[in-house]
């Protein structure tokens, strides 16, 4: 972190220093090796959150990747990139340790420490514990406005924003002591006051809610674990190797080329594959546990298909919760220590971050409009062009606010201000001469 002088003008701000950006940040170091200063491309990003993190609720004991570690943050985009998973892995004196794991998905633990690995690593500004929190268009450059440990006024010719997911809850249900999330798992676990209950209720039919299932059955040895969710029984994960090409960089020229009407058709056929689905392993061995508990006569996992959840009373004694069986009607009330809410996430609008902005930027009905290189598309003249990490999905398919395809969209990003640098620059060079 470094201090900005009152006149700087940086080529991208980047509004958020999760993965995505981090990626962004190594595909502007690479764009620059071998380039003369005045050609190279300046960036700045901020980051709400005191440090580096990635779902650090969520990084349960054993818990694995879903992707492939060559879904990295560059490999896709710079084979032989020093940032790679495998460097990292050379850098750490485990390379050969992780070869005969015999796998392609590190555990989820490791792939933060990677991460994490890659933010120290990377020369980049970033001004942690800062939050943007409007954004002006003057002049030449736009003013983006910081609140926090780096208050003040950031100037970009360029924005970039990737902001993120936010946890979605059950409708009229708010987050409390007893109630969370699922994104936050380990921490409001941590938090909970005496279990007064020895019972849990899990709601969601996902992998997040397969694993907190899971954990909490293993981890709280006396209490009962009830999975709540609206399938008859949980869905396997479509891990198949021809429907895992809808995360391939080609599907997204695809999906962005197709029709509305052929995208949803696209969505629906594949949301197996990220959406309300949980891996065969952690299924069957769920299964096992339960039917292994009903043999012996000692139930602690209960699951609850075709149900739904009609009332939820969080109070200081515990929290009571009805679960309606969706084929009888029949309702049971469950007295609880804790819900948890594996129920999802919502993409990041941003028209709360654009402010007066949005008029200037055109929107539809499932989104805003968002040009094949991922920038908004304006309806007046903007300074310069506001890129989506992220809430693009109804444009560019499932894989937009997922790793498996940052390391090539962030290259694209990249591309794309290069282009629009060097015809300003060339506009530039013009306008002197002919004075």
């Amino acid at each position: 972190m470094t201090a900005r002088s009152a006149d700087e003008i940086v080529d991208i701000a980047g509004i958020g220093f999760g993965p995505s950006n981090l990626a962004l940040a190594i595909a502007l170091e690479e764009h620059n090796q071998n380039l003369a200063p005045r050609q190279q491309l300046t960036a700045r990003f901020v980051e709400a959150k005191h440090r580096f993190e990635w779902h650090p609720g969520m990084l349960l004991p054993g818990a694995t990747m879903q992707i492939s570690y060559l879904k990295d943050l560059v490999t896709q985009r710079n084979v032989r990139s020093r940032y790679s998973f495998l460097n990292y892995l050379k850098e750490h004196d485990r390379l050969n340790d992780f070869i005969n794991l015999s796998t392609f998905r590190p555990t989820r633990l490791e792939f933060q420490d990677y991460l994490r690995w890659a933010a120290r690593t990377v020369d980049v500004q970033v001004d942690f514990g800062t939050t943007a929190v409007s954004i002006e268009a003057m002049g030449d450059c736009f003013e983006i406005r910081l609140d926090g440990r780096a208050g003040g006024v950031l100037r970009a010719r360029n924005i970039v924003v990737a902001v993120g997911l936010s946890a979605r809850m059950l409708d009229g249900v708010a987050a409390s002591e007893r109630v969370f999330h699922s994104h936050v798992l380990l921490p409001g676990l941590a938090a909970l006051p005496r279990l007064r209950h020895n019972r849990f209720v899990v709601i969601g039919a996902g992998q997040s809610a397969g694993e907190a299932v899971g954990h909490l059955h293993q981890t709280y040895g006396s209490s009962r674990v009830h999975a709540v969710f609206g399938k008859y029984g949980l869905t396997p994960a479509d891990d198949s190797s021809y429907a895992n090409r809808i995360f391939d960089p080609a599907a997204v020229d695809d999906f962005y080329a197709s029709s509305p009407e052929l995208r949803t058709r696209l969505m629906g056929y594949h949301r197996g594959t990220n959406y309300s689905a949980v891996e065969p392993e952690l299924i069957e061995r769920l299964y096992a546990h339960e039917y292994a508990e009903r043999v012996a006569g000692d139930r602690r996992l209960f699951m609850h298909g075709a149900s739904a959840i009609t009332r939820i009373d969080d109070s200081e004694d515990g929290v009571r919760v009805d679960v309606m069986h969706g084929p009888t009607g029949l309702t049971e009330t469950l007295v609880c220590d804790a819900v948890v809410c594996a129920t999802g996430f919502r993409s990041g609008d941003v028209r709360w971050l654009l402010g007066e902005l949005s008029g200037s930027v055109a929107f539809e009905d499932a989104g805003p409009q968002v040009t094949r290189d991922y920038r908004l598309v304006p309806t007046s003249p903007l300074p310069g062009d506001i890129y989506l990490q992220g809430g693009t999905e109804h444009t560019h398919g499932i894989s937009s606010s997922l790793l498996s395809n940052i390391a090539v969209r962030t290259g694209e990003i990249v591309r794309s201000v290069a282009r629009s640098a060097a015809g300003a620059r060339s506009d530039s060079a013009v306008e002197r001469a002919g004075r």
